[in-house]
């Protein structure tokens, strides 16, 4: 299937949206650094996954969500929560397994979760989520609220049967759902091209007739146009669409990852020329939107904010133990 047309006259952004794609991406990079070294000081435990890098995949496609849409992820959930609107102390106490945690401590790095904010998780089996994720949208056709569920997934989970079956639900049904592929081209420690035999994965959608498009991800504006886009047609009632946003991991696949698998030229490579902060930093200054001591009290800014998270999530008390049989089961009536 030929990926869809771009338009030719990409919607114009102006200075107060500029700036908060920029903040969010940045609150983003900030906070996963400082999560990092929680985790080198003890502070974090289990797996923890960082999104350094992919910034604009979350920014730009949160940046368009309706207040009903639903977003559902995989376990490199921190940056689509802080792309949510959601605390930055609630997620960092969430890491820290504490009881003011969004999952009320008991998430961790990859099952965090938040109603209030429509995110459903944070999950940890690779591509299991999206068939809730297509469950969700089910729900959302037959109640006719107008939401648009996102799930996100990589290049990895590309590559799993329950999505194909997803997939042709989706289609089949016209449910409202775009899935958004974060291609990071390295699934744990193995390259695309050798795990994929079609490594355009906008394509994989064909055989069920679902429209795909390959966007740059590490362009927030490229990924917010298209993002929307996506989301009209899943809205106005045309089934589902499939983005794949070619991104970019700058750490390992886990903290545990040392990724011998690719060289530091690699990533520097990337780091150098398709930075996506780097990139709206300079379109910022281009445009004269913002000038060196802006962008400075930004960052000083939002430093400060992750650096309350992380005091706040080292010294919150820790969940009672009785919260081990809370949030096992639901009562619903009869």
């Amino acid at each position: 299937m030929a990926r869809a047309a771009k338009p030719k006259d990409k919607p114009a952004v102006d200075k107060d949206q500029l700036l908060s794609l920029y903040r969010t991406m940045l609150l983003i990079r900030r906070f996963e650094e400082r999560a990092g070294q929680l985790y080198g000081m003890g502070l974090i435990g289990g797996f923890c996954h960082l999104y350094i890098g992919q910034e604009a995949v979350a920014a730009g496609v949160q940046s368009i969500k309706q207040p009903q849409d639903q977003i559902i992820t995989g376990y490199r959930d921190h940056g689509h929560m802080l792309a949510a609107g959601i605390d930055p102390k609630a997620v960092m106490a969430e890491l820290t397994g504490r009881a003011a945690g969004v999952a009320k401590g008991k998430g961790g790095s990859m099952h965090m979760f938040s109603l209030d904010h429509q995110f459903y998780g944070g999950h940890g089996i690779v591509g299991a989520w999206v068939s809730l994720g297509t469950g969700l949208a089910l729900a959302n056709r037959n109640k006719g609220n107008g939401a648009v569920t996102f799930v996100y997934f990589g290049d990895g989970a590309a590559n799993q049967g329950q999505v194909y079956e997803s997939f042709n639900m989706a289609e089949l049904w016209s449910l409202p759902v775009v899935y958004i592929i974060e291609n990071n081209q390295y699934a744990m420690g193995t390259s695309i091209e050798r795990a994929s035999s079609e490594t355009h994965l906008y394509r994989r959608g064909a055989s069920f007739n679902i429209q795909g498009r390959e966007v740059d991800g590490m362009d927030v504006l490229a990924v917010r146009d298209a993002a929307a886009e996506a989301a009209e047609h899943a809205r106005s009632g045309k089934g589902p669409f499939i983005l794949e946003m070619k991104t970019y991991r700058y750490r390992g696949h886990s903290m545990s990852d040392p990724g011998k698998y690719r060289t530091r030229e690699e990533i520097d490579e990337v780091r150098k020329h398709r930075d996506p902060i780097d990139h709206v930093e300079e379109l910022l200054r281009s445009q004269k939107m913002a000038d060196d001591a802006s962008m400075k009290a930004i960052d000083a800014e939002i430093r400060r904010t992750v650096a309350d998270a992380a005091e706040f999530a080292r010294t919150a008390p820790e969940p009672d133990p009785s919260e081990l049989y809370t949030d096992v089961y639901t009562e619903v009536s009869a």
